[in-house]
């Protein structure tokens, strides 16, 4: 079986905790190593709902600034990768369909799930939210590519749009 290729670097990113000592840092890091091992259960996938949205907050929780990310999956929706495409600023981040397309099509997925934070801790998903979820989802429709969820998250918690109906 194929390990998941989480393309984050494994030292810690000065960027993402700026307000920690580099000591604590390199802690953090640790533990996310440590929890990704937790749920990404036999290293290939995550299995369930819930364990989705734990991986994301672990991933996402906290950040200063907004970025979007995603799963490709493979058509058993085991995990193939897990990469950060876009950061943005405290407000947002801009997306570029094109450039969602071309790495799906790299990862050879058959499924993907969206993932972005909210640095202002509120999950809902915003009307600019919704129409690049259906756009990403149209677009990737015509490659057979399966949208099978969006998650935003913000403070301690992640709102899924397939939960809500959205997808």
């Amino acid at each position: 079986m194929k390990k998941p290729q989480l393309s984050l670097p494994l030292e810690p990113d000065h960027m993402r905790r700026a307000d920690l000592p580099e000591s604590d840092q390199e802690l953090v890091a640790s533990a996310i190593r440590c929890l990704e091992q937790k749920y990404l259960v036999k290293q290939d996938s995550l299995t369930s709902p819930e364990a989705t949205r734990n991986f994301l907050k672990l991933r996402l929780y906290g950040l200063h600034y907004e970025v979007f990310a995603c799963l490709y999956l493979d058509n058993r929706h085991r995990v193939i990768r897990y990469e950060e495409l876009f950061r943005g600023t405290i407000d947002g981040a801009s997306v570029h369909p094109r450039e969602v397309l071309r790495k799906v099509v790299e990862t050879g997925a058959a499924a993907v799930i969206f993932a972005h934070n909210h640095p202002s801790g509120v999950p809902e998903p915003s009307q600019a939210d919704l129409r690049l979820t259906q756009r990403l989802r149209e677009g990737l429709s015509l490659f057979d590519v399966r949208v099978i969820d969006h998650m935003i998250v913000g403070d301690g918690e992640a709102v899924s749009m397939a939960e809500r109906g959205v997808l």
